[in-house]
């Protein structure tokens, strides 16, 4: 990548690892240059696509990213038909790159609220990456986790085995995200605010979050290679005691 330092040598030892982004400040960056807020989202897309293609280089193996929330239903229909064409677009115009690169997508969150000319092109863009294994790049749309935490603990009630893992696998039957939903190691957010706002609870129980001042359209590969290598200078204990006090 553009440097080199403690951080980016820790990239090399990882594990493949599942990063959350929380694409915040389109709109923001659009109005601060006198732009509609649409242009804000489109130019947050040219981002989704540096991401997407770095992401494989830096031990990313699953990159999940927030493209619009169940709340996001409440703000003016223009913009969420402008959204909703965006990730429509994205996916008819990526599926066949992504395919080609190793990427395999698939669209988390409700599929019975969204027009149908996206729900096919969801199902078109799974279908042809589906023997992607280089990334899996997961698309949160109609998503929102308290919903997603409901719905399974309702299944739940038909369930032979309570434990986390069949919660694991019954969450992700509802999110469509496959076999289980899988934990988050890194969740990053960018446009200056510090909170998750109904974004994978569950699976972020013992992420690493990153706060990232820039907007999103402005989001580099440098700035996740920068992410990434803040994790790895963090000790994850998972609720046990630090390394050193367990070893005196």
């Amino acid at each position: 990548m553009h440097f080199i330092d403690e951080r980016t040598l820790l990239i090399e030892n990882f594990p493949r690892l599942h990063v959350a982004i929380l694409m915040d400040g389109n709109g923001r960056w659009a109005a601060s240059r006198g732009l509609p807020r649409s242009e804000g989202h489109r130019a947050g897309v040219e981002a989704v696509r540096r991401v997407v293609k770095a992401a494989p280089e830096l031990a990313v193996g699953t990159l999940t990213l927030f493209a619009f929330s169940g709340d996001n239903w409440q703000r003016p229909a223009n913009e969420v038909i402008a959204l909703l064409d965006l990730v429509e677009s994205y996916l008819l115009g990526e599926a066949a790159n992504c395919a080609a690169g190793g990427v395999r997508i698939r669209v988390i969150g409700r599929r019975d609220r969204i027009p149908p000319s996206l729900k096919a092109a969801i199902e078109a863009a799974e279908a042809v990456t589906s023997q992607g294994r280089g990334l899996e790049l997961r698309i949160a749309v109609d998503y929102s986790s308290r919903d997603a935490i409901l719905r399974a603990a309702c299944w739940m009630l038909s369930s032979l085995e309570v434990s986390q893992a069949e919660f694991a696998r019954r969450l992700g039957e509802v999110t469509h995200a496959g076999r289980s939903s899988a934990d988050v190691d890194l969740l990053i957010r960018t446009g200056g605010e510090h909170r998750l706002s109904d974004f994978l609870l569950w699976e972020c129980a013992y992420a690493e979050l990153v706060f990232v001042s820039k907007m999103w359209p402005e989001f580099e590969a440098g700035d996740l290679e920068a992410a990434i290598g803040e994790f790895g200078l963090r000790e994850r204990r998972f609720g046990r005691v630090p390394a050193v006090v367990a070893g005196d």
